[in-house]
């Protein structure tokens, strides 16, 4: 009996001591490949930081400054403090996207997507290292984007939580989906398709400039089917207090999105759809 009690001890043993060698092994590559992505960011910060600075500068003088002036005041605040949370969010979502496109699809294109398949390695460590990766470059982008957007207008944070939850939700929305177009793209001219002809009209569409409470019906309601609009206004709602759509529904799309996308994430990678030739 005491043997029998041994031996059932030592496999129990056994077992938990491979789990945790199983965990540790994971926490070590989800580790690696977020700093890979990171550092590459970093790396080519003249190409990853610098130019949405840019170009949210031109934005803000353009729009806030010279449009601005003549738009007066929307919803009780200055145009140029209504347009910050809605430039920001716009602003995470492109990069975000195009920071996960290209540095998933390079390493299809240089074939070291491979190694990943051929490792130990779990579907969801290699979905989760590039997804933070690509995270980590919308953080610092926003972050950039509103210390640039303190020189043209004060902002008061009316609900912080909001704000920061509703950025790493849309982050990691668009990071996801930026990851699916990635799996199914064959050149590099398919990585471009979509923030071009879909990204961004539906960012134009998504309230950043105006209150969706200025379109007449149909558009109205048309906008409502934007889920832009949702993140654009949980965002605003955070910084400003004022929104179009209400908080929770807003937080109800984006828990969908994420949801939804990381399933299907998971099952292209885990059946390798675009990866196996």
């Amino acid at each position: 009996m005491n043997d029998l009690h041994a031996a059932t001890g030592g496999a129990t043993t056994a077992v938990a001591y491979w789990g945790a060698t199983r965990v540790r092994a994971n926490l070590v590559a989800l580790y690696t490949i977020t700093r890979r992505e990171v550092r590459r960011m970093l790396r080519i910060w003249t190409q990853t930081l610098v130019p949405p600075a840019i170009t949210m500068t031109l934005y803000f003088v353009i729009f806030g400054k010279v449009i601005g002036s003549r738009v007066g005041t929307m919803q009780g605040f200055k145009y140029m403090q209504y347009i910050v949370p809605g430039l920001v969010m716009m602003s995470i979502i492109n990069n975000c996207y195009s920071n996960i496109t290209s540095s998933f699809f390079g390493s299809k294109f240089g074939r070291y997507v491979e190694e990943l398949l051929a490792s130990p390695m779990l579907s969801w460590v290699v979905l989760t290292g590039y997804v933070a990766g690509a995270v980590m470059r919308g953080l610092l982008v926003g972050i950039i984007v509103i210390g640039i957007a303190l020189f043209f207008t004060s902002l008061h944070v009316a609900h912080p939580w909001i704000a920061v939850t509703t950025v790493i939700l849309g982050a990691t929305i668009f990071s996801l989906a930026g990851f699916i177009n990635a799996m199914f793209a064959k050149r590099f001219d398919d990585i471009a398709i979509v923030p071009t002809f879909i990204l961004q009209p539906l960012s134009y569409l998504g309230g950043v400039f105006y209150s969706v409470k200025l379109l007449g019906s149909p558009w109205q309601q048309v906008s409502r089917v934007n889920p832009i609009l949702y993140f654009v206004n949980a965002f605003r709602f955070g910084i400003l207090g004022v929104s179009d759509v209400p908080i929770w529904i807003a937080y109800v799309v984006m828990l969908a999105f994420v949801i939804g996308l990381g399933a299907v994430a998971l099952w292209l990678l885990h059946r390798g759809v675009g990866l196996r030739s």
